[in-house]
């Protein structure tokens, strides 16, 4: 694997006294890990503390960093820049980096850190170029499989795409090979999207928020609803209810199931699943009952999730032990309302994989007067810290709790 760039203590360490200006719960300290690195979207952490970061666009011809705290104190005073292409995907996994582009998934052993040394193998490759929800994030089962988002290309599969009234195709040819979950061999060379693998789940926008949770035994994921309900149908929806529909959702994932996108929505003050407006509906048609499943939880509109994580470690007070940490990256499609999200929350939840609580916001202040961070990739340190990305400057910011 190339790399070009090593970038030593001085010019870019940020003391651990630097505090983030961001809001946390009561015993919570964040402090600024990493800076202007770029556009660093998600995070994986090693045993030894080096942690990665994927890039969505290249940083010095490169589309990964390592970053090392050699001192302890908080903060990395070592950078590495290395790999080529860009992307969002990235998880170690049995001993090796696994990462993407857009249209491939590859990895490689990191028996040489920080910077691993040998060339990439390719485990999947072939998925469709597509202009938008492109990303293709990773996890795994511990069990021989790996689950990659394939995101659908369109936002509602229109006829005529992002126009007002064009109706939905129907049956939607995006879900044949998009707008779901895969399944693939965690450890096969030279798969290929299409012809290997099996469709774990369909119906899903763009499940870019995905982790495996290994206590419950079980695959889960945040959607992205989709945008314009107003600006596409104002017949039936205003502005004020554009900004509030439909919820994002989060979902525990079955074999075989179907969450409904494009001919759903959730809307999360009927609490009920909705008719699109492509496929007959006029905002208070309900869908079948029983035809697809009610999300775990509805969450605010176009906050856009973008990572999610099972807190396994027991450095954070109990009631975060199993729960859900959720990246959101901030709402473009509110207007005129204000925009929301820009932050991360977190969700309580029992060994078993149930919501055993209300969710919260735990991370917050990202965006304010002198700021517009936007938090995109989330991970847990081997000593029990919480990481977060942020896309638009390139921080990473390291979360602990000293009660």
């Amino acid at each position: 694997m190339r790399f070009s760039l090593f970038i030593a203590a001085a010019a870019f360490s940020v003391s651990a006294a630097v505090r983030a200006e961001i809001s946390l719960p009561q015993g919570f300290t964040a402090t600024v890990f990493a800076d202007q690195l770029g556009a660093t979207r998600h995070l994986a952490v090693a045993d030894n503390g080096v942690v990665y970061a994927s890039l969505m666009r290249p940083e010095q011809g490169h589309g990964l960093v390592a970053l090392v705290d050699s001192d302890g104190d908080g903060s990395a005073d070592q950078r590495e820049y290395f790999g080529e292409g860009s992307g969002t995907g990235l998880a170690i996994h049995d001993g090796h980096l696994y990462f993407s582009s857009d249209t491939e998934v590859k990895r490689v052993p990191l028996a040489a850190m920080p910077v691993p040394g040998a060339a990439p193998q390719t485990i999947v490759s072939g998925f469709a170029p597509q202009s938008q929800h492109a990303t293709k994030p990773m996890t795994f089962d511990g069990k021989g499989n790996m689950y990659v988002t394939v995101g659908a290309p369109s936002n509602a599969c229109q006829k005529q795409a992002r126009t007002p009234g064009s109706p939905g195709l129907e049956p939607c040819p995006q879900l044949e090979s998009q707008s779901g979950i895969w399944r693939f061999a965690d450890d096969k060379p030279g798969q290929r999207h299409g012809v290997d693998g099996e469709r774990y789940a369909t119906g899903i926008r763009n499940g870019l928020a995905m982790d495996w949770n290994h206590s419950a035994g079980a695959l889960y994921f945040a959607s992205h609803g989709r945008d314009q309900l107003s600006q596409l149908f104002p017949k039936y929806y205003n502005d004020a209810q554009n900004a509030e529909l439909p919820a994002e959702e989060f979902h525990r994932a079955t074999p075989g199931g179907d969450y409904g996108w494009p001919y759903t929505y959730w809307d999360p003050m009927a609490k009920a699943r909705m008719v699109a407006p492509e496929y007959g509906g006029d905002g208070r048609k309900r869908a079948a009952a029983g035809k697809y499943p009610e999300p775990l939880l509805g969450l605010p509109a176009h906050w856009a999730p973008n990572d999610l994580i099972f807190y396994t470690a027991d450095k954070f007070p109990a009631e975060y032990r199993h729960g859900a940490f959720i990246a959101f990256h901030g709402s473009w499609n509110r207007a005129p309302l204000p925009q929301a999200g820009f932050n991360v929350v977190f969700v309580p939840m029992n060994g078993a994989g149930q919501v055993s609580g209300e969710w919260k916001v735990f991370a917050d202040g990202f965006r304010g007067e002198d700021s517009n961070y936007r938090p995109t990739g989330l991970a847990q340190g081997p000593d029990g810290a919480l990481y977060i990305a942020d896309d638009r400057y390139g921080r990473i910011w390291k979360v602990t709790y000293s009660g």
